[in-house]
């Protein structure tokens, strides 16, 4: 390990020391250089508290030549330019993820590392093509404790019913959290693997209960697509969607980890952010707005400012006056309408069309014009004039203001589309003066950005990471796919955790507004992260939310990680918060949006400091306050979960309410506690005893 690190900082060395002033010819190739060379001395920094290796390949004497290959998270070489560790993403990485006893795909033995903070503390041995019996198990030839990050026996998910769980995985596991979401890299399972290595053409969607590890796996499906494909993704570009900047700002460190700096992170209100959001609709205008069939009336609507020319067109040339009539210029109209190419497009194409008529007028009357020529005539005054009145320019925005704003010109082109309910549910009850006064939906940014699409067309990426994807609307799901049209995708989530109105039934349809009809679905459902008794608890609801939907099952018991009990309000809460925070590990409060300004208050006069969604974690200050609304995608080592009835009471409806329920009780890792005063939803109601 420390040779390993000594050759990463000679590496960097080595790197700083490039004296690039001969090879480059002028100063823009030596400012290109530079920067290059700054970048990778970046990539080449030794993060303290991250291992350079986490496994160990040792192959039989009749492949690879019996080498051993150290596995970590960015290759090393040493002096000679010989590898020291070889990165997790290469080819010879993969059976560290793949080999099992039925498969040892000539790997002797495989051992895996443990770690506390930097310092190797523990290892883990197994003997792939000795019998079961013969076969190291978990914790043997462990030198020390068991430290926090290594990788698990890849049988460990299929063996989990019968304890089988490497001893280093349930360690790195139940490893205090605190600070930002970490990679799971050490810890990938042969199915998470297969998802990661998945190839660049294709899309991928990931259906993954709570604890299935899917967030991770999309990170790292990034991070390998760009080590295998690094110079197409640098000029595609590649980008990971999550549903908020508390989420992504989680996720954040989990990419530079892995050596990967520049991918670019977003909401989807950030990629439609058009126009300010200053309103919020209403839960039936927002249903509307984010259905498929708004796509529809925009382009009708966009198509209408289109008009059959009623009079000829005059050109002249010098002497010549070039005539062509209102029939030909219609049929020109037409033609491109048919086509239906982007409005901007057809519109530039339009006044070449009309040239390209007054020329072959001109070489029937004996001349010989060329492309100049043609040129000329679509920059003449009276072509111009033309294009302006058929095929007058669009600003997307006023197009949906008017479409909002104006029940005539809405009624006709979303007829048979909307019926009059959905029609006055999306009509603004006091039209806007303008485009700057309008107060903007976050749905009708979407509109907007649809609109756009129609105009001109969206930049298209190489791939894109859709995380909590089940949220989306059909017109959100529409603005991502325009971002990869020409790329692929990692669509992460699932059907269970959908909590807005409009969350998606089913992957299928999902896939269709996304524009990937095609893309390959997995499921993961071997749980790693919430104990088997917290999910079991919480899988009480999934025959009302998600009828049909496989259960998560968890690898890890954990005997006494859940407790449901009566409480007598915030006094009860707060103890409950002070006795989590009396165990090493971070904390969530989750409660109802409507009951947080209580629970503030009551934890500030206790003297418990806590922090809002987004902040980082420390060893000072491990609570967190969290609105149920907010808690997607976060986890905690202890939660405390105030009053069920209230989370479920805090949504439109029964099934986003229980859905939300469902997200809250799946943030623990190590100890759920539920309080309520009042009844629980008997939904929760139990069959038998608690797990």
């Amino acid at each position: 390990m420390a040779a390993s690190r000594a050759a990463l900082r000679a590496m960097r060395e080595d790197v700083r020391a490039l004296d690039i002033r001969d090879v480059t010819a002028n100063w823009v190739n030596a400012a290109v250089l530079e920067a290059q060379v700054e970048d990778r001395i970046k990539a080449l920094a030794d993060l303290a508290h991250t291992p350079l290796f986490f496994g160990r390949l040792d192959y039989l004497p009749a492949a690879q030549e019996g080498q051993s290959f150290y596995i970590g998270r960015r290759h090393v070489h040493d002096g000679a330019g010989d590898p020291m560790v070889v990165d997790w993403r290469a080819p010879v990485s993969r059976p560290f993820y793949r080999a099992s006893r039925a498969d040892p795909q000539d790997v002797a033995l495989r051992r895996r590392f443990g770690y506390t903070g930097g310092e190797l503390t523990a290892y883990e041995d197994e003997a792939l093509t000795e019998p079961p019996s013969r076969a190291a198990g978990p914790g043997s030839g462990a030198a020390g404790v068991p430290g926090p990050a290594a990788a698990p026996d890849p049988a460990a998910a299929s063996d989990a019913s019968a304890g089988h769980t490497s001893a280093l995985l349930r360690a790195e596991i139940e490893r205090p959290r605190v600070g930002p979401m970490r990679d799971i890299v050490a810890t990938i399972q042969p199915e998470q693997d297969e998802i990661v290595r998945s190839g660049l053409a294709g899309t991928v969607c990931v259906q993954g209960g709570p604890g299935t590890g899917k967030t991770a796996v999309g990170l790292h499906r990034v991070a390998y697509l760009l080590y295998a494909h690094r110079e197409r993704l640098a000029r595609t570009g590649t980008l990971v969607i999550g549903p908020n900047r508390s989420f992504l700002h989680y996720i954040e460190q989990v990419l530079p980890a892995l050596g990967e700096l520049e991918v670019r992170q977003a909401t989807v209100d950030d990629l439609v952010a058009h126009v300010e959001v200053r309103g919020t609709d209403e839960p039936a205008a927002a249903l509307v707005k984010g259905d498929a069939r708004m796509a529809e009336v925009l382009r009708r609507a966009l198509r209408s400012q289109v008009t059959t020319p009623a009079e000829a067109l005059v050109v002249v040339r010098g002497s010549r006056r070039w005539r062509v009539p209102a029939y030909e210029l219609a049929e020109l109209v037409r033609e491109l309408l048919d086509r239906d190419i982007r409005y901007g497009a057809a519109r530039d194409a339009l006044p070449q069309r009309v040239a390209h008529a007054v020329l072959t007028r001109m070489e029937e009357a004996g001349e010989a014009p060329d492309d100049r020529t043609q040129d000329a005539v679509a920059r003449n005054p009276a072509v111009k004039a033309l294009v302006k009145a058929v095929w007058p320019q669009v600003e997307p925005a006023r197009l949906v203001l008017r479409l909002l704003s104006d029940p005539e010109f809405l009624a006709e082109h979303a007829e048979g589309l909307l019926d009059e309910a959905e029609q006055r549910a999306v009509r603004w009850a006091k039209p806007p003066r303008s485009v700057r006064s309008a107060r903007w939906s976050a749905a009708d940014a979407v509109l907007i950005d649809e609109a756009m699409d129609l105009v001109s067309r969206t930049h298209s990426l190489g791939h894109v990471v859709l995380d909590e994807a089940q949220d989306l609307s059909p017109m959100q799901y529409r603005a991502v796919g325009r971002r990869c049209s020409t790329g692929s995708a990692t669509v992460l989530g699932d059907l269970a955790q959908g909590t807005t109105p409009w969350a998606t039934s089913g992957w299928a349809r999902a896939l269709e507004h996304l524009g990937k009809p095609e893309a390959l679905v997995e499921e993961l459902t071997a749980g790693f992260r919430v104990p088997r008794e917290v999910i079991a608890y919480a899988s009480r609801l999934l025959p009302h939310i998600a009828p049909g939907l496989a259960e998560v099952r968890s690898v890890r018991e954990a005997p006494g990680s859940l407790e449901v009990r009566t409480g007598a309000g915030a006094a009860d809460v707060v103890a409950a918060c002070r006795a989590a925070l009396g165990r090493a590990g971070s904390v969530g409060l989750i409660a109802a949006d409507a009951r947080l300004p209580e629970l503030a208050e009551a934890l500030a006069e206790a003297g418990l400091p806590y922090l809002s969604p987004g902040d980082e974690t420390t060893a000072e200050s491990r609570l967190t306050l969290v609105p149920a609304s907010l808690a997607k995608g976060l986890e905690y080592d202890y939660v405390v979960l105030d009053e069920p009835a209230a989370v479920v009471a805090g949504e439109p409806d029964e099934r986003t309410g229980l859905r939300r329920l469902y997200v809250a009780l799946t943030r623990a890792v190590s100890g759920l506690t539920v309080l309520h005063a009042e009844p629980l939803p008997p939904q929760l109601a139990p069959a038998g005893p608690l797990p």
